[in-house]
C-alpha cells in the first residue's frame, strides 16, 4: 500500500501507542480568514490531523452546530476557491495532514478529477466522503488515485459486516467510524456503540478507525481513544468559535485551549 501523508501521520501517532487527535472546523467560518486562523490553531493546540469542512445548505449528517456554522459560512458567500484556499494556507505552515470533508454534490458539480488535482495542488492530503456509496465511487478513488490523495468513507453502527468490508476495502488513510446513530454533536456520554463498531471495523481492515462521536472534553477523548485509533473532534471547537460571539482572538484561545486539553486525553486514552 502506498504510504501518504494521511497513513504516515497515523503510523507515527500509533508508534507511540496513543490514539490522533483529529479536529474538524468548516471553511469560510466565521470567516475565510478567521477560519484559516482557526485550523492554525487547532494544529498549534495538539491535533495531529485537520478536516476542513465545505460548507453545504443541507448538511443532513451533521447536528445543529455544524448547521449554524456552515450557514454563517455560506451566507458570507464562501465557495469551494475558498476552501481551497484554506487547505493552502493551513498545509503550507504544517505537517499535519489536512483534508476536506465533503457531501458528494458539490464535488461533482465542480468536477471530480478538477477537484482532485485542485485539492492536491493545495496541499491537501485526502477527502471525507460520507454520502458517496462506495459502489459509485471509481471515478473519484482513480482521480485520488493520481494525485496521492486518500479516500475516507465512513460506517456506522447500522452496518452490516458484509457492509462494513466492502466500504473498508474500498477506502485508504483511515476509516471514519460515527459511533452515533443519527446526526453529529457533542454527548454528554460516551455509547457502547463506539467500541462495538471499532471491533467489527478492525475485524475487516487494518486501516486505522477512527471515532467521530460528539467528544468535547479530556475525559470523553481518552475514553474514546482507549479503544479507536483516533478521535474526531467537531462540534466542540464550532461551539467555542459560537461562543465567542466574533471575538476573534479569544476564539482562538478557547479553540487551541479545547485541542489542547483533547490532545492530553488523548495520550491518557
Amino acid at each position: 500500500m502506498t504510504q501518504t501523508k494521511l497513513s504516515t501521520t497515523l503510523a507515527a501517532v500509533r508508534a507511540e501507542g496513543r490514539a490522533a487527535l483529529i479536529g474538524y472546523l468548516p471553511a469560510g467560518f466565521p470567516t475565510v480568514e478567521g477560519g484559516i486562523a482557526a485550523v492554525r490553531a487547532l494544529i498549534d493546540g495538539g491535533c495531529d490531523v485537520v478536516e476542513i469542512g465545505l460548507p453545504h445548505s443541507d448538511p443532513v449528517l451533521d447536528g445543529p452546530t455544524i448547521q449554524t456554522a456552515d450557514d454563517i459560512a455560506l451566507r458570507a458567500g464562501v465557495k469551494i476557491k475558498d476552501v481551497l484556499r484554506t487547505v493552502a494556507e493551513v498545509s503550507s505552515g504544517t505537517d499535519a495532514p489536512v483534508l476536506v470533508m465533503t457531501y458528494w454534490n458539490p464535488v461533482d458539480r465542480y468536477g471530480v478529477a478538477r477537484f482532485a488535482a485542485d485539492l492536491a495542488a493545495a496541499g491537501g492530503a485526502g477527502c471525507i466522503l460520507p454520502d458517496l456509496p462506495v459502489e459509485e465511487s471509481d471515478e473519484w478513488r482513480k482521480a485520488a488515485g493520481e494525485h496521492g490523495l486518500d479516500t475516507v468513507f465512513v460506517v456506522a453502527p447500522s452496518s452490516r459486516d458484509p457492509r462494513l468490508a466492502e466500504v473498508t476495502a474500498a477506502g485508504s488513510g483511515f476509516v471514519y467510524a460515527a459511533a452515533v446513530m443519527g446526526v453529529t454533536g457533542t454527548r454528554a456520554a460516551v455509547g457502547n456503540l463506539a467500541e462495538d463498531l471499532v471491533a467489527r471495523t478492525r475485524a475487516t481492515t487494518d486501516l486505522p478507525v477512527c471515532v467521530g462521536l460528539g467528544v468535547s472534553d479530556a475525559d470523553q477523548a481518552a475514553e474514546v481513544a482507549r479503544f479507536a485509533d483516533g478521535v474526531i473532534v467537531g462540534s466542540a471547537f464550532v461551539q467555542r468559535i459560537l461562543d465567542a460571539d466574533g471575538d476573534e482572538p479569544a476564539a482562538l484561545a478557547s479553540v487551541r485551549a479545547l485541542a489542547a486539553e483533547l490532545a492530553e486525553g488523548v495520550r491518557r486514552g
